[in-house]
Formats: C-alpha cells, structure tokens, sequence
C-alpha cells in the first residue's frame, strides 16, 4: 500500500466515525476533504504504477489546472448575474469579491512561482496573499463538499414536527419562489409519513411586512391540502438560531415523541443544523432546491456565517501564515 491508499483509508475512517458520533460537526469537513485530496492522489499513483502514458495523466492534471483557473470567472460571472437579477445589496455581490479574491490568489501564486528568488523585493507578500486564498479556499471546499454530503444522505420519514424556516416575504405578505421552494418540500415529506407530523411554521413579521411570515406560510400550507390541525405557528423569531430555540421550546412543551426535521434551503441545512447541535436539539435536516444562480452566492454566505462561529480558529490561521512568511522569506 502506498501512503495516498493509506491516507485516504484513514481519512475515509475518521470521517465515518466522526459522522457517526454526531453529523453536525464542522471538523467532519476536513475529514471529507481529505479523504477527496488523497484518492485523488491514489489514482494519480495508481495510474502511473500501472503504465498509464504519461500524456494521459497530464492531460488530466491540465484539465484540473484549467478548472482551478476557471473558478474566479465562474464567480464574477455569477456575482454579475445575481446584480442582474436580485438587485444591488452586499449578500448579492459576495459570488463577485469572492472570485476577484480567489483570482488575485492564483495571480499572486502563478507570479511567485515563475519568478527567480531575489528578482522582486515584495515577493514574501505575493507568497502570503496566495497562501492565504488557498488556505481560505480549502476551508471553503470542506464546508462546500460537506453541506453537499449531509444532503444526500439516508434520513428517517418518520417525523412527529416539521420546522420549516421562514424567509422574507414579498410586498408584505406574498410567499417568495425561495419559501415556496421549503414549503413544497416540506409539504412533500408531510405526505409520505404514514402519521402526519405537526407542521411548525416558523418566521416572525419583518418591518417592511404586514403579515409575519408564520402566518403566510400556513395559509399557503391550508391551501394545499394540509390539515390546519396538523399546523403550529412560530410567529416570533427573527433569524435561524431563534427559529430553532422558538421552535425547540414548541416542541418540548407538547411532551411525547419528538423526532425532528429542519426544512429549509438546500444551502441553508448544515448551519441550521450547527444551530440545533448548539442547542442540543436532534433533528433531521432536508433541503429544498435553490435556483442555480443563486446558489453559490448563498453558499458564500452560509461559509461566512459559519466562519464567524469558528472566527478565533479561522483568523488563528490566517495569522499563522502571515507569521511564517513575514519571518521566514527574504
């Protein structure tokens, strides 16, 4: 076995046993991830052992590179799209920032290392900005790869609540294509219990609403068939963590059996349940779908959002680099 075989069975190892103590935790990520790197490596390494052309294995590694390279423009297009189509505000134009970042890291990285040593007196700060946007990037990718995992993996159906998560009304009190999306969803898991779960809709009544969105998520549930007996209202809370300890608090006071799901946008599940892991509370989550454009921008900012629970680790990081490339290179 060569060491890429091992790592990747040891990674691989790791992440199951993580996962099966609890799914919630954002180190599992890195588990995945390394996992993925490694095997990678191990066909690399395989096909070389095995007199795989070498022609082949660089047109694969090329492809790869053009990929990486294709990254930035991807997301500057989608921040430009998002402007288009949901106006100008700072959560539109994440998708844009984040690939001029990622650009100008593959720009500093490729400089570095065609340039001679000695050549450029501010090199040390290229080699910083490129390590510090792969360092970024890879923590993206676990998160990224790992929001992706937790979604497509088995889950019971048998639920005694539902908790579907609130999003913004449009003119006041007309359901969004993103809320319809996770009342669909979550209409759709209410169908196939065999014993209907209580439906939590859960959303509380914004400034520029005249309604809360508790309330017009439940119209819309009565509207499309489900039992207005089978509907609760959580009209208080005003982001995702009160969602969850609102809800949470529902649930609890009704006493007996309590299996939980979390509907919410597909993007959106992981952070809600790092939420709910924070607050003891055993759910499911399942995701609706997300129009494709506006999904990397939503994912920027779930990274972000989760980025700012783990801020000391994370900025611990950035640090560390800063401090090997100010007192290491010339």
């Amino acid at each position: 076995m060569n060491i890429f075989e091992i790592l990747t069975i040891a990674f691989t190892a790791v992440l199951v046993i993580s996962m099966i103590i609890d799914l919630r935790r954002f180190r599992n990520g890195f588990y995945l991830l390394g996992a993925i790197l490694n095997g990678m490596l191990w066909f690399f390494y395989a096909a070389m052992e095995n007199g795989i052309r070498p022609v082949y294995i660089g047109l694969i590694a090329a492809c790869l590179f053009a990929l990486m390279m294709a990254v930035p423009l991807f997301l500057i297009a989608n921040g430009i799209t998002m402007l288009r189509r949901e106006g100008r505000s700072l959560a539109n134009v994440l998708s844009l920032l984040f690939g001029l970042f990622i650009g100008a890291g593959e720009i500093s990285l490729i400089y570095a290392i065609f340039t001679r040593e000695g050549q450029d007196p501010a090199m040390k700060y290229y080699v910083m900005a490129a390590m510090t946007v792969i360092y970024v990037s890879v923590t993206f990718l676990a998160f990224l790869f790992y929001s992706l995992l937790v979604q497509i993996l088995p889950r019971r159906t048998d639920f005694d609540y539902i908790i579907v998560h609130g999003a913004g009304l449009i003119r006041g009190d007309k359901i969004s294509h993103l809320l319809e999306e996770r009342l669909e969803k979550a209409i759709a898991v209410y169908r196939k219990d065999m014993s209907p779960p209580k439906m939590i809709c859960s959303g509380g009544q914004g400034r520029d609403e005249t309604t809360s969105e508790a309330a017009a998520m439940a119209n819309y549930m009565r509207c499309h068939g489900v039992d207005p007996q089978d509907i609760i209202l959580e009209d208080q809370s005003t982001d995702t963590m009160e969602n969850i300890i609102n809800s949470r608090r529902i649930i609890r006071g009704r006493g007996g059996r309590q299996y939980t799901a979390l509907v919410t946008s597909n993007y959106h599940v992981f952070r809600a349940l790092t939420y709910a892991k924070k607050l003891r509370f055993p759910c499911t989550g399942i995701g609706s779908h997300v129009a494709s454009y506006y999904w990397p921008s939503a994912m920027i900012r779930e990274f972000i959002a989760v980025m700012k629970d783990h801020l000391i680790l994370f900025l611990s990081g950035i640090a560390l680099i800063v401090f090997v490339c100010v007192y290491t290179l010339p």
